[in-house]
């Protein structure tokens, strides 16, 4: 295995933190109420966003060995995640050729080198072909090779793995983000823990709570904000997402930019994924969040907890239990997301016009910006 080293850009936002470079921008800036509130806007959204940009559906380690499946229902049609024979994983729709039958019920893990429809046992590899079917003739000049699982466009790397609904989707950007999440190792985490939670709120309030830090101080004061410094961060672009970071209660300003273990003991780096994908890389532990919009106001966030091996010992399973629990149903349920429920109420109510951000709020204006250039484009 190659030794696991930071790539520049993550150096660099290491090197702001350390010599008190902190990301904000020169003046206010407003967000219209209406980018949260307006039904006709959500539709368009849906239309040229989620039904076209790549997007990230779960971490490489919900299907950590070959010849396992997952169904997942979030984006609005019944899909299939599956790691074949070989290790290659896949998006399929969870749909037999058929006749349409839903081909795996339920959300949990399947581990099997078949997949049976229910209805009349059509049999698929974990590939997506069809390899069998029960009396093959009743079917005259039947040709299984065309009756293979519908794939879509599907793309792994750096321990993610993304899917577009759109045939002709280009996984280009979100390749160039292969070499930040292997300096985390993410591709060889184990999977601790996932949750999916609906909240009653715009998506995109959810992801302004994650591209700032200006909150972490006030509304995580009991939970997680003791350990963070108040407006210490940095960050940038990568195509259309995004990479901070945030100083820890550290030295910061003493840190050895050459031993990679110490920056990520003092600071926690976070990425935005365009379009809805929020990942937070503490020292030990990984938590990504999935958005998938369900209407002008509500999104489900599945959340997964990554950690560096299973855990071996009764003090280590408690460990990451209370971890878990802290992170999931503390921090991001019991403060973040109710934020973002909180804020979707005071907005529909009509109350003001815009929402106005600071200096220290710079990432939400960046993030707003690309989803406006993408509703603009045909």
């Amino acid at each position: 295995m190659n030794a696991i080293t930071p790539t520049p850009g993550q150096l660099a936002l290491a090197d702001a933190i350390a010599h008190g470079c902190a990301r904000q921008s020169d003046a206010i800036t407003y967000v219209e109420a209406s980018a949260y509130t307006d039904p006709a806007r959500f539709t368009l959204e849906h239309e040229r966003i989620f039904r076209r940009a790549p997007q990230v559906i779960a971490p490489s380690a919900l299907l950590p060995e070959p010849n396992m499946a997952v169904p997942h229902d979030g984006f609005g049609k019944p899909l299939l995640i599956a790691r074949d024979s070989k290790g290659v994983a896949h998006v399929f729709l969870n749909v037999c050729r058929h006749r349409g039958t839903r081909l795996v019920e339920g959300e949990e893990p399947v581990c099997a080198s078949r997949i049976v429809c229910p209805y009349h046992a059509w049999t698929y590899k974990l590939d997506g072909s069809l390899v069998g079917l029960p009396r093959p003739d009743s079917f005259p000049g039947f040709d299984k090779s065309e009756y293979g699982l519908k794939r879509l466009p599907t793309f792994e790397a750096g321990g993610l793995i993304w899917f577009s609904f759109d045939e002709g989707a280009s996984f280009t950007e979100a390749e160039t983000l292969t070499h930040d999440f292997d300096a985390f190792a993410l591709g060889q985490q184990h999977m601790f823990a996932r949750r999916t939670h609906d909240v009653a709120a715009n998506w995109k309030l959810v992801m302004d709570a994650f591209l700032e830090s200006y909150h972490v101080l006030r509304l995580h004061a009991d939970t997680i904000g003791p350990f963070f410094q108040d407006g210490v961060t940095s960050g940038d672009t990568i195509g259309p997402h995004q990479r901070s970071a945030v100083g820890r209660e550290s030295a910061v300003a003493a840190l050895d930019l050459n031993d990679w273990k110490a920056l990520r003991a003092s600071i926690t780096f976070a990425y935005q994924l365009f379009p809805a994908t929020i990942m937070i890389l503490s020292p030990d532990y990984v938590n990504i969040m999935v958005l998938m919009p369900q209407a002008v106001d509500r999104v489900l966030v599945e959340d997964f907890m990554l950690i560096p091996e299973p855990p071996r010992t009764e003090k280590a399973l408690d460990h990451w239990q209370r971890s878990w629990k802290l992170l999931d149903e503390g921090v991001f349920a019991g403060e973040d997301y109710r934020a973002a429920a909180l804020g979707q109420n005071g907005l529909q109510s009509g109350a003001i016009d815009r929402l106005t951000l600071g200096t220290l709020e710079t990432g939400i204006r960046h993030f707003h910006d690309t989803v406006e250039a993408r509703l603009a484009a045909n």
